[in-house]
């Protein structure tokens, strides 16, 4: 039960760094322009500076090697995630320009924005390690399928993509270059002076609580009097939020992993509708508001969900 009440006051914590966003947003102080700002510094600076402190601080040579096993098991149970949205998506009968949306975001977390914030919450950044080597395969597949899907359900015809233009929009983004630039240095044996991890430890300070104020500015955006449950939703909440870690667990015991390892993991594949799905979704002229919608829900409702997961984690 401690890990439950553990969770609990966790999300609560979280709920309310949340309810600052909205505020904000009511208020007027914080509007598109600001939303694009906190968008780019958590990205491009924050969580870069995160992932150096929480890989260099937490992980070693040894765990470099078991790392792959790890990153294979988040790849595969995110796959049969996916696979199985696709299958309740055909059988819902859903309209084009809402069965992409609605493969996206069953299949895909929000391993960032949500993710960084829960899971420090939850394990300290002791967790950092395991919350990178997901995100890696994670947004692997986010940026090939799940932009495929969007792009099938948009009215707007995308353009397509090389393998050099995907390379590039994978792994030059900042947060992969980081953990990247942290292996490296791990397997050389090599450390960054002390100046530049206090610089990056202040700024991985940050993360959390702009990551929930973005996301409590996203509920204001939508409007709590315009969340419905639209066809399908439920069901991608029920996929997303409960089958998505049975999946990822099942996935990590066959790959004999245990203890914090697997825990992050599990509650990773737990979290809200990634919300790069929104974006997409609004770009390529696909169902803009039932991507918003049931990214909206998607949080609301984790924050129930995510405190039953550690009773059953233990």
């Amino acid at each position: 039960m401690a890990g439950f009440f553990n969770a609990l006051s966790a999300c609560m914590v979280l709920l309310m760094l949340m309810s600052v966003g909205y505020f904000m947003g009511v208020r007027g102080w914080m509007t598109s322009a600001e939303k694009k700002f906190v968008s780019k510094f958590i990205v491009n600076i924050a969580v870069p500076c995160n992932c150096i402190v929480g890989l260099l601080n937490n992980l070693d040579r040894e765990g470099i090697v078991r790392a792959a096993g790890m990153m294979a098991a988040g790849v595969v149970s995110v796959i049969l995630t996916v696979l199985v949205s696709a299958a309740a998506a055909t059988l819902l009968r859903l309209p084009r320009e809402r069965w992409g949306v609605f493969v996206a975001m069953a299949g895909f977390s929000n391993t960032l924005f949500i993710g960084i914030p829960v899971c420090t919450q939850l394990f300290g950044q002791v967790s950092m390690p395991y919350i990178m080597l997901y995100y890696i395969g994670h947004t692997t597949l986010m940026q090939s399928i799940g932009m495929m899907l969007l792009e099938r359900a948009g009215a707007k015809a995308g353009q397509k993509s090389s393998l050099v233009q995907f390379l590039k929009d994978v792994f030059l983004k900042p947060p992969i270059l980081s953990v990247i630039f942290s292996i490296v240095l791990l397997a050389l044996g090599l450390k960054l002076p002390g100046i530049l991890m206090r610089f990056a430890d202040y700024i991985s300070g940050s993360v959390s609580p702009l990551a929930l104020i973005y996301c409590g500015f996203i509920v204001y955006e939508v409007g709590l009097k315009n969340l419905r449950f639209a066809r399908g939703l439920p069901t991608m909440l029920m996929i997303r939020l409960v089958l998505a870690p049975v999946i990822g667990m099942a996935c990590c015991t066959l790959m004999r992993m245990e203890g914090l390892a697997l825990q992050v993991f599990v509650v990773e594949g737990a979290l809200p509708v990634v919300s790069q799905v929104t974006v997409a979704a609004g770009a390529y002229g696909a169902d803009e508001k039932y991507a918003a919608t049931g990214a909206c829900l998607s949080i609301l409702c984790s924050f129930i969900t995510i405190p039953i997961l550690m009773l059953v984690l233990g």
